[in-house]
């Protein structure tokens, strides 16, 4: 099988510069060299986020691109320009607060070539709330070791089950669809992660499915942010989304799902050195 190509890593920046740099760490560290990274500012950077921006583009592996606005337009807005300039390109969507277990990116990448109605994939984290693990709905620690975490999640089974809408954490965005979908919603919201769940639901919408990629991480320390009203123009343009995600935390279909991840993280020892983690 030829090897998928990776996506674009479309990556927001916010005003949390020790973040910003235990992200760019992460994503030094866990994955794949010669991976496109696009870092964009919506002029929220203060002089040592930049300074940490800078110093981090003089020695990544990475192909990375660094645009700033030099006023705000918003983040919704912001990152729907993004994803606008990608055309129908496959991206992954990073908070800025996130720190990838190694291995994450090529997961999501076969995620979605296992299944063509995959959509949206969303792995695993420690702060997703439907996908939250160890427990759903909750804000957890992350794990103390990342490659173990990666090395138990590459060994679930691949059932991508489906999700009431992709996470907001890290998603990846299949390009296809976008031609009928069209762009993210920057105008009706304020935060990008409502602007990216209101985009999820019309994939669902129209067939496509919002699944798990059970086999990758990605470690945060708090749930994402959503504008005032954000959540409000949600319940008005998708009224059944609010008490759908009540029934899916209630029900927690992924509980014998996470209880195997927690069985195999449990009897995971520390990733071999010479294990590769990023296929």
């Amino acid at each position: 099988m030829t090897e998928p190509a990776l996506p674009i890593v479309l990556l927001p920046i916010g005003t949390d510069d020790a973040a910003l740099d235990a992200c760019l760490a992460a994503l030094e560290q866990a994955t794949p060299a010669g991976t496109r990274i696009w870092l964009l500012d919506d002029a929220q950077a203060g002089p040592r986020g930049i300074a940490i921006i800078e110093r981090w583009l003089e020695n990544t592996r990475l192909q990375a691109e660094y645009t700033r606005r030099q006023r705000p337009i918003g983040e919704a807005a912001h990152l729907s320009e993004g994803v606008a300039a990608c055309g129908d390109m496959d991206i992954v969507v990073l908070a800025p607060d996130v720190r990838p277990a190694p291995g994450w990116l090529g997961r999501l990448v076969m995620c979605l070539q296992r299944d063509p109605t995959i959509g949206t994939a969303t792995p695993w984290s420690n702060a997703g709330e439907c996908v939250s693990w160890p427990r759903i709905g909750e804000v957890q620690p992350e794990p103390a070791e990342p490659r173990r975490i990666a090395s138990a999640a590459a060994q679930m089974p691949p059932l991508h089950l489906e999700l009431p809408t992709a996470g907001t954490h890290a998603v990846m965005l299949r390009g296809t669809p976008r031609q009928r979908t069209g762009r993210l919603d920057g105008e009706s919201f304020e935060s990008w992660a409502a602007a990216l769940t209101d985009y999820s639901l019309r994939l669902a919408a129209m067939g496509w499915r919002n699944a798990l990629c059970e086999s990758a991480f990605v470690a945060r320390d708090r749930e994402p942010w959503h504008g005032e009203e954000d959540l409000d123009v949600l319940a008005v343009r998708w009224p059944s989304y609010r008490p759908r995600l009540a029934q899916f935390l209630m029900e927690d279909p992924l509980h014998q799902t996470r209880l195997e991840l927690q069985r195999r993280y449990d009897e995971a020892a520390d990733a071999s050195p010479q294990e590769d983690l990023f296929a």
